[in-house]
């Protein structure tokens, strides 16, 4: 091994680290609730930006799997929400233009939200109607503190096991299993 390569398996152990400390400050009773939201609704749409944006089409791919009926808004098969509905959207810093729009658009058709955000007082989480909060570093903060992962990478990298997690325990509420969630996986390609 090389002192190059040495160094670089130190950066991702660090990055574990960070991830790790994450995780552990995130609250069990709001994954809860959002969990119970996620299997009560009729359909669910997500919306985030940027890489923010892809993992929230992953955890719609995932909520598919696990026997919902989930979108990503500005898809073109994506229905109209309203009552009965949630939406899901990523707002690491507190707020994005367009996130916020969407909430209002959906809260006006009667449908819930839901915000997974680093800013628990940021003006999305502020017209929520659940709040998951993932104490990382953002775009907006990741100049002033330390850490290995750059730009929001910790919180965009949470947010991806996030996923995969609100999926198992949707799948558990509905006494779904790993099969029949495997079964739903495309075949297309």
């Amino acid at each position: 091994m090389s002192v190059g390569s040495a160094t670089r398996a130190g950066w991702l152990v660090e990055a574990l680290d960070e991830l790790r400390t994450v995780c552990q400050e995130i609250d069990r009773q709001a994954l809860e609730a959002l969990s119970a939201e996620l299997v009560a609704a009729r359909r669910v749409v997500t919306y985030g930006v940027g890489r923010e944006g892809l993992m929230m089409r992953a955890l719609c791919m995932r909520l598919m799997h696990a026997g919902l009926e989930a979108h990503v808004a500005g898809d073109m098969s994506t229905p109209p929400v309203g009552q009965g509905d949630l939406l899901v959207v990523s707002a690491g810093p507190g707020e994005f233009s367009t996130v916020l729009a969407l909430v209002d658009v959906a809260r006006g058709a009667g449908a819930r939200v839901a915000v997974i955000t680093a800013s628990a007082d940021g003006h999305a989480a502020q017209r929520a109607d659940v709040v998951l909060r993932v104490p990382a570093r953002t775009m907006a903060d990741d100049v002033k503190s330390l850490g290995v992962l750059p730009m929001g990478s910790a919180f965009e990298a949470v947010e991806f096991l996030l996923s995969d997690l609100l999926a198992l325990r949707v799948s558990e509420l509905r006494g779904e299993s790993v099969e029949t969630m495997r079964s739903r996986h495309t075949n297309l390609e």
